[in-house]
Order: C-alpha cells, then structure tokens, then sequence
C-alpha cells in the first residue's frame, strides 16, 4: 500500500512499471484461451450463476471474500461491484495518502475489456475452457483498474509539486488546463515503448526466436496508448476537480 510517506512521482513511476509487467502477464495468461464468449452471456450457465454472467458471478464471489480481508479499505483497490461485506480482519490505523473521493472508473474498464481486449488478445471462437478463462479475466481487470486509478496517487504528487498552479485551475474548473499541466508526451513515449518491449520479451518463448509472441506487443502497446493512458488521465482530472472539497 502507498503511503503518505512515499508519494513522490519517481516511487509512484516505479510502482507502475511493476505493473507493466502485470498487466502483461495476465493478458498472456488469458491468451492461451479462445474468447469463449458464453462466459460473458447472463444466463448462459444458468445452473452456476443464475441470471448473471458467469463473469460476474466469479466476479461476486471473489470480491466478496476479498472485502472479508479488507481489501477494499485500501485507495489502491476498487471493486466491480457496491454490495459487499464488511471487514472480518481488525482494522488499522494509517494515514490516507490521498484525499477522499468517489471515483470509480470499473464500469467503463470492463465494458472495454469485453468489447475490445479480449476480441484483441484472444482467438475467435470456443474452447470450454470457461472456469480458467474468467479466472483470467478477473485478474486483467483487476490489475486494470488498480493500474487505472493509480492515477490519483500520481495526480496528488504532482498537485503537492505544484499547487499554487493546480489550485488556481482547479477553482476554475478549468478541465482542459489541469489536462494539459498533467500530461507529459515524453513520458507517454518512454512507457509506449518500455511496454512494447517487456510484451515483445515476455510473450516469445526465447529457445525459438522465431516464434510467433502470445500477444502481439502492438496489442499491448494499443491497449496502453488508446485506453490505459487516456482513462488514467480522466482519473487524474476527475481527482483534482475534487481535490480542494
């Protein structure tokens, strides 16, 4: 867990290169699997999950015995779903790094996870692998998210680096301005790239240098470029309108 102590942008920027390898990870742990869209269908395992999908049905489940250890008393954690039990586990007394807010980007990560990742990084069609492959999915979207809303963490470092110039934007509910102090293309390049390369390392098994990579880095560096770094940014934002409340 971040701690008030260790906000600074180089820590912050360590943490997320460690979630590169992450996120890359688990998309080739799901690529090993066809889309296996009946997963995704609410009711198509009826005897399982009922009305729901059996993604959501896992989903459920997990998060529920997940909030009994506390998991989402954390900032850097955000659950799929509102309806979940309280912490079995003690407290403990620590200092918030970040400000209190509700944002909450996890209804917009899975519906780009289901209309466009999994479409991207796994084949067409079925192959009953539906336990293992939403076993998967919950860990891309969880790291999705928890990688995602990183960004307040990295907003709040960069409003106690510059306050005077964040304060007087965000007063002015100035969107555009507070967009444009955040974003750094020359850093947006380097993780491009950094990311290509750790998919394009990662994903070929080097005994066989020709082989074809389990998830093309391309993918990887679109899902980056198109989704990850743009939905971050409006993390960034939406935290700093709320930053002075």
């Amino acid at each position: 867990m971040t701690s008030a102590n260790h906000l600074s942008l180089e820590t912050l920027r360590q943490t997320l290169i460690r979630q590169e390898e992450t996120l890359i990870f688990a998309f080739i742990e799901r690529a090993q699997f066809k889309q296996n869209q009946p997963c995704y269908t609410p009711g198509a395992m009826e005897a399982l999950s009922g009305n729901q999908s059996m993604l959501d049905f896992f989903m459920l489940k997990t998060e529920e015995l997940h909030a009994l250890s506390r998991r989402y008393i954390s900032p850097e954690e955000h659950a799929f779903n509102t309806a979940l039990p309280k912490p079995l586990l003690p407290a403990f007394e620590w200092t918030a790094p970040i400000v209190q807010n509700t944002i909450n980007s996890n209804d917009e990560i899975k519906r780009y996870y289901l209309d466009v990742i999994i479409s991207k990084i796994c084949q067409p069609g079925d192959c009953g692998n539906y336990g293992s492959s939403v076993t998967c999915d919950i860990i891309c979207l969880q790291a999705l998210s928890k990688r995602i809303h990183y960004g307040k963490f990295v907003a709040e470092a960069k409003f106690l680096a510059e306050p005077e110039a964040y304060t007087d934007l965000i007063q002015r509910k100035d969107t555009a301005g507070i967009m444009n102090q955040l974003v750094n293309k020359e850093v947006e390049h380097r993780v491009l790239k950094r990311v290509w390369n750790k998919a394009s390392a990662y994903g070929r098994d080097p005994d066989f240098n020709d082989a074809a990579p389990k998830v093309l880095p391309d993918v990887i560096a679109d899902i980056y470029q198109y989704f990850i770094i743009p939905l971050t940014c409006k993390v960034e934002v939406e935290y700093l309108l709320q930053r002075l409340d």
